[in-house]
């Protein structure tokens, strides 16, 4: 036998928004290379050695022996049904033929698309992924964004002019850090790019600085925080709308230079009062007024809100009413508050990614405008099991797990039974690729060069990484780029394309991702992929600049719309709440450090300790049902019901229950083997996906149910 070595490689984490860098040790021996040892990386200009127990455990992904990694295709129906492995040719023809065929016989909108949350982080993906979906030609296409995010895009979009030009939290130099529905202790950040947040918020602490945290959970986040306030669910547009009335009848509001729609903010905030906030959120209207001013008179201060606001009923107000409450504290744009990045690819500036439009097209059955390209994810299962001209017969998905992640799964999955052909670009059989015809499985993250397009333009500071593969790709493997590549081109062959359009197509497909990223610096900062190969820990370009606002806005006018009017619309709606029942529950997610959605469930280190599947309920509302901690209980809402054991937990505000985003493992009796070692249910069983925000977001925060024995 070969004797055995050693040998230490750097690395990227790219499993959440952090993008930690990685020190990993590498084995070498007669059966061939294992990572044996991950480590933060110091010297990572971003991460400054941080890592979380998901980096520590990124190399399983790759070792999972519940990973596949040739195609596979099923064969058989229902309990007969198993899956066969073929060869890539065979796979991508058949994927090809299946797509093909449904949009020659039905036309093009009866292929959907659903891109799941791992493609972001996978440069192949960024680069190449959009390109096949645009060569499907169907306006079918859905994404994980409007389960997460959409709020913050959109209102981006209309108030600066480009979809992903988000105000990033000035962290490592604000005072007065206001959270909002956020919990950067278990997400690491997200839409703000921010490894190793515990030192950080240590560091603002040290310098005399505050965090205070509006949660309906006292979250990882609120228990280190230096005041935490419980808000009910779904109320955070009252008191955001509020904090932006007490500036402006203060006198204190001060327009940034460089913006319009102000004079139509007080009329328009008129409903809007402390005391009416209070009466619908359970925040005291005297803290209300009392955080406005404690931002108004920082010296620098910062308000960031995520999914507890984006994911509610009113999250794209939400999200407007945080922009203005930076903008008009004067803390956007300035050192300190809500800056904008300047990364060395530029994903805005460059038009890599479109600036975003809306209501370009509607949703065949509900009529839901589209938002920046996409169709409201809620609409996903009634365009599939709704006849009709036009009814969707095909679907791709691409790393995702829609019937664990979106609205009414248990519809969805029913549904996705039903279609004429189904294929996956994914590494599992899931509760949603088990119904997949073909799944074409592509290399993992760490066989793979690798770029944040992304995550850079998003991160409180300006660093630069490239990092190659670390293990390499087995001769049977394909990268995702690879396979988009190939369904692509195979598209194009079947639909005839002839020309410069066939041309451009196939320059851009067999283009690898690292030649563009190489092109891309070039247009960029004047960073070379020379000097980022011979740093491989990472460049730092500097802390986020201030002044830049009138350099980065895409606004036709170069000014910021400080009131949108599909905005200043939605304003009428919300004004129509009723009071809140105080004998109503509802229910909101969660989610874990050691979690990573509906995946990293089979993951022995990450599922290790102390459960975190079950409901968490507030010891009284436990009491006044009956009921008592452990106890197993119903939980039912408008579209269906689970059943969970129940955890009483002080750290629930009274009147709200919380499950875990991402579990439910187990569908019509078969447990698969992704989530052998993890009980649970899917919150999303009873997510209604009636239920929207006005951009089309799901409401997951917020949703009214019933709890019994």
């Amino acid at each position: 036998m070969s004797p055995t070595s050693t040998e230490t490689r750097l690395g990227v984490c790219n499993l959440c928004e952090a993008i930690c860098g990685l020190t990993l040790t590498l084995t070498h021996g007669p059966s061939g290379t294992a990572v044996t040892g991950v480590r933060g990386n110091p010297d990572d200009p971003l991460s400054r050695g941080h890592i979380c127990p998901k980096g520590v455990a990124i190399a399983d992904v790759t070792s999972d022996p519940d990973r596949l990694t040739r195609p596979v295709r099923r064969v058989g129906e229902g309990a007969d049904a198993r899956w066969e492995e073929i060869g890539w040719d065979e796979a991508v023809g058949l994927v090809v033929d299946g797509l093909a065929r449904t949009r020659e016989r039905y036309g093009d909108d009866a292929v959907a698309v659903y891109l799941g949350n791992p493609n972001v982080h996978s440069l192949g993906a960024m680069t190449h992924g959009t390109a096949l979906v645009k060569a499907l030609g169907t306006r079918n296409r859905f994404s994980a964004t409007s389960v997460d995010q959409l709020p913050h895009q959109l209102v981006a979009h209309w108030m600066f002019g480009h979809q992903l030009l988000l105000p990033i939290p000035d962290l490592d130099r604000t005072s007065y850090f206001l959270v909002v529905g956020g919990n950067p202790m278990a997400s690491n950040g997200s839409l703000m790019t921010v490894p190793d947040f515990p030192a950080r918020l240590r560091a603002l602490q040290a310098r005399g600085g505050r965090m205070v945290v509006l949660d309906p959970r006292r979250t990882e986040t609120a228990e280190a925080a230096d005041e935490h306030h419980f808000v009910r669910p779904g109320s955070d547009a009252f008191v955001l709308l509020a904090m932006v009335r007490t500036l402006i009848d203060d006198g204190v509001a001060v327009p940034p230079e460089l913006s319009r729609g102000y004079d139509d903010l007080a009329a328009a905030l008129e409903p809007f009062t402390a005391e009416r906030a209070e009466r619908m959120s359970g925040l005291p209207a005297a803290d209300v007024r009392r955080l406005a001013r404690e931002l108004a008179a920082a010296d620098r201060a910062v308000v960031y809100s995520r999914m507890g606001v984006s994911t509610g009923a009113f999250g794209s107000v939400g999200v407007w009413a945080v922009n203005l409450l930076n903008a008009l504290t004067g803390n956007l744009d300035r050192v300190g508050g809500a800056m904008f990045t300047s990364p060395a690819i530029d994903v805005v500036g460059s038009g890599m990614i479109s600036r975003g439009h809306w209501d370009k097209w509607r949703s065949r059955v509900r009529g839901l405008p589209e938002a920046l390209g996409e169709l409201p994810v809620s609409a996903l299962a009634e365009e599939i099991d709704t006849p009709g001209e036009g009814q969707v017969r095909a679907l791709l998905t691409v790393a995702g797990n829609p019937v664990l992640s979106t609205p009414d799964g248990a519809r969805l999955e029913r549904a996705v039974e039903g279609l004429d052909f189904m294929a996956a670009v994914d590494i599992y059989v899931n509760e949603t690729t088990r119904h997949a015809d073909v799944i074409l499985p592509p290399t993992t993250a760490l066989e793979r060069d690798h770029y944040d397009l992304v995550f850079h333009a998003l991160a409180v500071r300006n660093t630069a990484r490239f990092t190659p593969a670390v293990l390499p790709r087995a001769d049977h493997q394909r990268h995702d780029w690879q396979i988009f590549r190939d369904l692509a081109l195979g598209l194009a062959r079947r639909a005839r394309l002839r020309g410069r359009r066939r041309v451009l197509l196939e320059a851009r497909m067999r283009t690898s991702p690292t030649v563009m990223v190489r092109a891309l610096l070039r247009r960029g900062s004047g960073l070379t992929m020379r000097t980022l190969r011979e740093r491989p820990e990472g460049v730092d370009l500097g802390a986020l600049r201030p002044g830049l606002l009138s350099s980065r806005l895409q606004t036709r006018d170069g000014l910021v719309d400080l009131a949108p009017p599909l905005v200043l619309a939605d304003l009428v709606r919300l004004d129509s709440v009723p009071l809140p029942s105080p004998d109503e529950l509802v229910l909101i997610g969660r989610r874990h450090q050691r979690d990573c959605n509906s995946w990293l469930h089979n993951a022995g280190r990450l599922t290790r300790g102390r459960a975190r599947h079950r409901l968490l309920v507030h010891p009284d509302d436990l009491a006044a049902r009956g009921l008592s901690d452990g106890d197993e209980v119903t939980v039912t809402s408008r579209v269906g019901s689970v059943r969970v054991e129940a955890a009483a937990s002080e750290d629930m505000m009274p009147g709200v229950v919380s499950l875990p985003h991402g579990y439910g493992h187990q569908r019509d009796g078969v447990l698969l083997g992704i989530a052998t070692q993890v009980p649970g249910v899917s919150p999303n069983d009873l997510t209604d996906p009636a239920r929207l925000d006005s951009s089309g977001n799901a409401v997951l925060n917020g949703v009214p149910v019933t709890v019994q024995a």
